[in-house]
């Protein structure tokens, strides 16, 4: 059985248990009809349809197999950090969480993006988002702590930075392979940009764009999660 045959079976076997019909995930999520009675798996769209619907059920269960069914209460904070100077459109979509260990950079995340998913986060009235990654380190506390979630927007054009916002940025110097969270400002260097940390502690770091920037995304906001007891 295709990997995406499981995703078929799992949303079927999550449907049984909880008494939904397959009409009603038709319904409830655009997902076209008739899908789940036809040979072969589910599309990357209609998964994301499904998920972006039916919330309580966990993306790791419904992806991997592993883990409960349903996802456990949580209190999440979430914190705004993009203020763009135009309206954004806003939105109540499901961003994915990506394990970025597993994936090992940003840009095979980007390159696919049914992979490597751990969870799902929705968030209402939040621009539209590409995923989120846990981070690690201390550059940006306090505005941003080890273990925090970052949800994002990639960047597919270089040329389009906006200078003095906060990016995700994956790069490599030397043979060794970076992945930061960075406010990003002009450089004096031509073709270089600079990447400057909250905390102090850390020096900024000029770095080439061209050959040197595998994948960059925009912070868009943060997420810290306070387990319930």
């Amino acid at each position: 059985m295709s990997e995406k045959s499981v995703f078929k079976e799992r949303i079927l076997e999550y449907a049984e248990k909880t008494g939904i019909t397959k009409a009603e995930i038709y319904q409830n999520t655009g997902i076209s009809n008739g899908v789940f009675s036809q040979k072969g798996g589910l599309s990357e769209e209609n998964v994301l349809k499904f998920l972006s619907h039916y919330n309580e059920i966990s993306t790791e269960w419904l992806l991997t197999g592993n883990g409960s069914m349903l996802k456990s209460e949580k209190n999440i904070e979430v914190h705004r950090i993009h203020t763009p100077p135009y309206n954004e459109k806003n939105h109540e979509a499901l961003v994915p969480l990506y394990n970025i260990d597993a994936a090992a950079n940003l840009r095979t995340i980007f390159d696919n993006k049914l992979q490597n998913i751990i969870d799902t986060i929705r968030i209402p009235d939040l621009p539209k988002c590409d995923g989120a990654i846990y981070i690690r380190g201390d550059s940006m506390y306090p505005l941003l702590k080890s273990g925090d979630i970052v949800i994002y927007k990639e960047i597919s054009d270089f040329d389009s930075l906006i200078f003095g916002e906060m990016y995700l940025i994956d790069f490599t110097i030397n043979n060794d392979d970076f992945l930061v969270v960075k406010f990003v400002k002009r450089s004096n260097i031509e073709g270089y940009i600079q990447l400057v940390s909250y905390n102090l502690h850390h020096d900024p770091i000029d770095i080439p764009v061209q050959g040197c920037i595998r994948a960059m995304a925009l912070i868009k906001a943060s997420v810290r999660i306070n387990t319930m007891m």
